[in-house]
C-alpha cells in the first residue's frame, strides 16, 4: 500500500457537507500534523498567561491525536489491501501503544476518514473479541474491483460525485462538480495523493465502469458537459441509500435536503 501524504487524507463531516452543498469556502481539516520541535530554550520566550498555555496545550493535543489518527489509517489501509481481519487488540498494541487511553477518539476520527475519503465502513464481526472488517459504503463494488496491496480505495470521491448529482436534481454541470471538488483540494488535471488524476477518473474510468454518465449539454455552444448517474450506480445502490448516508454524516436530518425529499 503506497504511503498517502498525511496532510490531505480527509476532511471533517462538516466540511463534506459544505462541499456537497457547495455553499461558500470550506476549511480542510488536516491530519498528521507533527508537533513543532521545542528545542529553543524557554528563556527566549516572553512569559505566557495561563490561558495562552492552555491554548498551546490544546493545540499540541490535537496535533498528537491527528498523528495517531494518521498512523491508524495507514495501518487500516494496509489491512484492507491484504484482506486481513482487524483486531482491536492489534490496533491498541501495534499503533497506539502508550496512548491507548485516546483510542476511542482516534478510532472514531479514523473510521470517519475511511468513510468520507476512501468509501469504506468498519464493520464489527466479533463483538466479544472486537474483530472488524472493512466493507464498501452504499454497496458500491468500486473498491473491490481495484483491491490489492498497492491500490488506494477511491470510492469516497465517487460517493461525493453521486451525491452532488442527486442533490442537483439528477444531473449537474461539470463546472459545478469541479467547483465543489476544489473545496476538497481536488482539481481537474492536477494529480491528487489519493485519487490520482481526478478528471480521468470522472470522465473516463468511471464512465467506462458504468458508474457515471458524462455527456454534452444539449444545444450548448461552445460545448458544455454534465454528469449523471450511470447504470452501474443504479444497480449497486439507490438514491434513498445515498440520502440516508448524507443524513448520517451531516447529522442535520431531512432539513439538509430540498423540501420534496424531507
Amino acid at each position: 500500500m503506497p504511503v498517502v501524504p498525511t496532510n490531505e487524507l480527509c476532511t471533517s463531516e462538516e466540511d463534506l457537507q459544505g462541499q456537497i452543498q457547495a455553499e461558500g469556502p470550506v476549511e480542510a481539516q488536516l491530519l498528521g500534523a507533527e508537533a513543532e520541535d521545542a528545542s529553543t530554550p524557554l528563556a527566549s520566550f516572553p512569559p505566557v498567561s495561563s490561558s495562552s498555555a492552555a491554548g498551546d496545550a490544546e493545540i499540541l493535543l490535537k496535533q498528537a491525536l491527528n498523528g495517531m489518527t494518521t498512523q491508524l489509517l495507514e495501518f487500516l489501509l494496509l489491512k484492507y489491501g491484504t484482506q486481513e481481519p482487524i483486531f482491536q487488540a492489534e490496533m491498541l498494541n501495534t499503533v497506539l501503544r502508550d496512548n491507548q487511553a485516546h483510542f476511542p477518539v482516534v478510532f472514531r476520527k479514523a473510521t470517519q476518514c475511511l468513510q468520507l475519503a476512501f468509501g469504506l465502513d468498519m464493520k464489527e464481526v466479533d463483538h466479544r473479541e472486537h474483530i472488524y472488517v472493512m466493507v464498501p459504503i452504499l454497496g458500491l463494488t468500486l473498491n473491490e474491483m481495484q483491491r490489492d496491496e498497492q491500490s488506494i480505495p477511491k470510492a469516497g470521491l465517487l460517493v461525493t460525485v453521486l451525491s452532488l448529482i442527486l442533490l442537483a436534481g439528477d444531473r449537474i454541470s461539470e463546472e459545478k462538480v469541479w467547483g465543489a471538488l476544489s473545496k476538497m483540494g481536488v482539481f481537474a488535471g492536477i494529480k491528487h495523493c489519493i485519487y490520482g488524476e481526478p478528471k480521468e477518473l470522472l470522465t473516463q474510468v468511471w464512465v467506462r465502469a458504468g458508474y457515471l454518465k458524462y455527456r454534452q449539454v444539449r444545444y450548448s455552444h461552445p460545448a458544455r458537459y454534465e454528469f449523471l448517474w450511470g447504470p452501474r450506480a443504479y444497480a449497486e445502490t439507490s438514491k434513498q441509500k445515498v440520502k440516508d448516508y448524507l443524513r448520517k454524516i451531516n447529522g442535520r436530518g431531512p432539513r439538509f435536503f430540498p423540501p420534496r425529499w424531507a
